[in-house]
């Protein structure tokens, strides 16, 4: 497990640099996973890339590695962000673990008119992609923003970015159909709550010059599900996979 464990460093990581790890990360490493001194592990900063680590002292509340070499440049995600109304807890930490490992650059809380939850924690949110990223190995960390209204981010929206909303409804054109038309690096993908979009929401949404609505086939998604479905869709068609 030594060999294969990742750590995030907020703090910047440079060769020959000797950094003290906080007491949740000490603790981690000394009673999870059995850390000793000597041993190495894999740490990355969310800027400078990977980097190969030493421990070299382990104390009573806080671990000290010294930074040995680096090992992968700082690659981010494609520009893809992700827009979705806060599920119940359960199902909003799924969204955020797939967001993360899906190479989401961005992610926004989004409250719609039957967003069923109030109950929004975007430090929370935050610490559950740090532990994403770590797994998924992949060298920089989502943004995670405040929540904020649709309507809101709609009259502020950059319009050179596309915008695709999932639309269950039969006016909508497969996604994959849509991508495959499209040449922008960037784009935004919005997922709304378990009950859908409301009438007034989808008239907006449908009269907003960047927006563009998508289906992802003929069975209506659990909210949760079309995330994962749709950020996979884009990324194949537009993103890392592209070429």
């Amino acid at each position: 497990m030594a060999k294969n464990f990742r750590l995030y460093v907020a703090e910047e990581l440079d060769t020959n640099k000797t950094i003290v790890l906080n007491q949740e990360q000490t603790h981690y490493l000394k009673n999870v996973v059995k850390y000793n001194a000597g041993d190495t592990l894999s740490c990355f900063d969310n800027k400078n890339g990977d980097f190969m680590c030493e421990i070299t002292e382990i104390g009573k509340k806080n671990i000290t590695i010294t930074v040995l070499s680096k090992q992968k440049g700082f690659s981010p995600c494609p520009d893809i962000w992700l827009l979705f109304a806060p599920l119940k807890k359960d199902k909003t930490d799924f969204v955020i673990e797939k967001a993360t490992e899906l190479g989401c650059r961005k992610i926004i809380p989004t409250i719609t008119r039957y967003t069923i939850t109030n109950n929004i924690k975007t430090e929370r949110y935050a610490a559950q992609s740090i532990e994403a990223a770590e797994q998924c190995r992949r060298t920089d960390l989502p943004e995670i923003t405040p929540p904020q209204k649709l309507e809101d981010i709609l009259n502020n929206w950059d319009s050179s970015r596309p915008l695709y909303f999932m639309d269950e409804t039969l006016q909508s054109r497969p996604f994959a159909e849509i991508l495959a038309a499209e040449t922008s690096t960037q784009a935004a993908i919005l997922i709304g709550p378990e009950g859908g979009f409301s009438p007034e929401e989808l008239t907006l949404l449908r009269n907003s010059p960047f927006a563009k609505g998508a289906t992802l086939g003929p069975r209506i998604l659990r909210a949760e599900t079309a995330v994962a479905a749709a950020l996979s869709c884009w990324q194949m068609c537009a993103g890392d996979w592209r070429n």
